[in-house]
């Protein structure tokens, strides 16, 4: 149904609504007689440009939440220039097909009968490389991409599409966020491989398949066209296949569980999705400061966009669990929304189309059971609900040095590695009685042994990580039904450390900018022997200085690695081949006596 011209004019006119370069022109009288509109049976409204591509996806009330921009070439080809999306708690991440392009270069002068290697020749040497089907080469290495030059010299070009958090809604001072595969967004004919998932905004998943299922509606309006899960290589998992379910249905040639062939990743590509008759859909409500997400009549999710725990409410699984307890129900025309902490009620617009009573498990065992908040000494600290939701580690497209707190997992997956290949650590491990993790904000979980005679205590400066960490681990234990473990645990604010105790197993990390400051090093090395009970352990990530300042205290160097040399950065490196960190970066082991 074609919308109303003046309500049109008045969503494109509403400032913010288009910020992408060649979209701006609609927003004029010229450019709005060339525009057409679709009001779809939900209330969203979908805007397509002359070329006959969407450029704006809003919901009833006429909030965008997504914006595309394409523009026309000289063959007369429309081609996807950017697009951005919206996300539940008010914040927008663009995407840049093509934006991230990491090259390769290889010598063939020194292979006989170089000279005649073929476009194709280059794809089979790639094919076998990577241990990949040519026919996936195939696919995402177009002619372009594979070069050989007249001195033997073949240049690989690898295309990812780039996401990026935009800061003011605009492309003017984009942060690059994560990336993956490369999309044919004229056309859609695959399902991608997302890549440094843990660095997505809360909510960019969704976002962007709501995206990617609309282009695809577009472009299959009776037809549908079965799509597949592609990748070099692929990532299969338990949250994608529920992600590509909320908007595909998964089925299998042979009648076999489509989330068992999913999960083998020699098979994922075997699954077929088809669209569902039925997608999430979101409402946005600015007067109550909330986005919606709607499924068949019923209300999924419930984001508060000035909620300072950064979460969601959702509505309970069939056991009963909401992360982090975390509930909704709508009764009486009432949407109620309840923690450990409070219940507060937003008022049920029509708008919205969802039942009008939907129960919630709102008294369940998990809500009864003390919040994340009580893992926190002194109460949970304040943190501004932007930064709670935005805390992710980000990581730089280019050479420039890894932030303090994104390098951290590096090391700490690396020991963890190390503790399930080494038999002696990994009795030691099991056998500590009191581990203290200090300065480890952004891999607190990886540090954590779950033993119910174990005493953790997590010191931390970084207060947002240090929140997403203390949640992540309360839903851990609720979803292993050890809530009665809380207590075991303790975060304290580092400029309120008080210790009061030896520990077996310690981890602590320097801060860079200390690394050059030789007396505040040697103060923390002085600190970690002074805490380690006798036999105990301790891993340090600090500066290359550590042995020597630590040789005349009470503790014996184990071993040590430089930080970029470990197998989990170089892994990193295979996405971001310009990655650097931290030269002085090292880790090391001591022992107490």
């Amino acid at each position: 149904m074609e919308e109303n011209p003046d309500v049109l004019l008045s969503i494109l006119q509403n400032p913010g609504n288009l910020a992408l370069q060649e979209n701006l022109v609609f927003s004029t009288y010229t450019g709005f007689t060339q525009i057409s509109s679709c009001r779809q049976v939900s209330g969203h409204m979908v805007v397509y440009g002359p070329h006959g591509r969407r450029i704006l996806f809003v919901d009833p009330d006429g909030h965008p939440l997504h914006e595309c921009e394409w523009k026309q070439t000289a063959d007369s080809c429309v081609e996807f220039v950017s697009a951005r999306v919206f996300l539940d708690w008010d914040q927008w991440v663009g995407i840049k097909p093509a934006g991230l392009v990491n090259t390769m270069t290889l010598d063939l002068s020194t292979r006989p009968g170089w000279e005649s290697l073929s476009t194709q020749d280059l794809r089979m040497m790639a094919s076998q490389a990577m241990g990949v089907a040519l026919e996936e080469v195939e696919f995402f290495y177009r002619d372009n991409d594979l070069l050989l030059d007249a001195s033997g010299q073949a240049t690989i070009q690898q295309r990812k599409d780039a996401f990026y958090i935009l800061k003011d809604g605009t492309f003017k001072q984009p942060c690059f966020m994560s990336c993956m595969s490369a999309m044919h967004w004229e056309n859609i004919d695959y399902l991608p491989v997302v890549e440094l998932f843990k660095s997505l905004l809360p909510g960019t998943g969704s976002a962007i398949f709501e995206l990617i299922r609309g282009l695809y509606d577009d472009q299959n309006p009776t037809n549908f066209k079965p799509l597949r899960y592609r990748g070099i290589p692929t990532y299969p998992s338990e949250a994608a296949f529920g992600l590509f379910s909320n908007f595909f249905t998964a089925s299998h040639s042979e009648d076999e569980n489509p989330f068992s062939v999913f999960m083998d990743i020699s098979r994922s590509h075997e699954v077929t999705w088809m669209p569902n008759p039925s997608p999430p859909i979101r409402f946005v409500d600015s007067s109550q400061k909330a986005c919606l997400t709607v499924k068949q009549g019923t209300l999924q999710k419930v984001t508060l966009m000035e909620d300072t725990s950064g979460l969601p409410f959702s509505a309970p699984n069939h056991q009963g669990f909401s992360p982090c307890a975390r509930t909704l129900a709508i009764h009486a025309n009432e949407l109620i929304l309840k923690d450990q902490v409070s219940t507060q009620s937003l008022f049920v617009k029509t708008s919205w189309n969802i039942d009008s009573e939907q129960a919630g498990n709102l008294a369940s065992e998990f809500s009864k059971a003390p919040g994340w908040q009580a893992l926190f000494s002194g109460g949970a600290p304040l943190v501004k609900a932007k930064d709670a939701f935005a805390s992710v580690l980000l990581y730089p497209e280019d050479d420039s040095l890894i932030g303090e707190y994104s390098s951290q997992p590096f090391v700490a997956d690396f020991l963890d590695d190390l503790f399930e290949q080494d038999k002696d650590l990994a009795r030691k491990r099991a056998e500590a009685k009191r581990i203290l993790i200090h300065g480890f904000e952004a891999s607190i979980g990886t540090c954590i042994v779950l033993e119910p005679s174990c005493q953790h205590t997590i010191v931390f400066d970084h207060i947002p990580l240090a929140q997403k960490q203390a949640q992540m681990l309360w839903n851990r234990l609720a979803r292993s039904n050890k809530l009665d473990w809380l207590q075991s645990f303790r975060f304290i604010r580092e400029k309120r450390a008080d210790y009061g105790e030896f520990y077996d197993w310690l981890y602590r990390w320097i801060p860079f900018e200390e690394y050059t400051q030789k007396a505040k090093v040697q103060e923390s090395i002085k600190e970690v022997a002074a805490l380690l009970s006798p036999s105990g352990l301790a891993f340090v990530a600090g500066p290359r200085s550590v042995p020597t300042l630590a040789d005349s205290l009470p503790v014996n160097i184990l071993f040590g690695q430089m930080a970029s040399s470990l197998q989990p950065f170089s892994m990193h490196q295979s996405i971001l081949p310009k990655s650097n960190l931290h030269p002085h970066l090292h880790i090391w082991c001591l022992r107490k006596g």
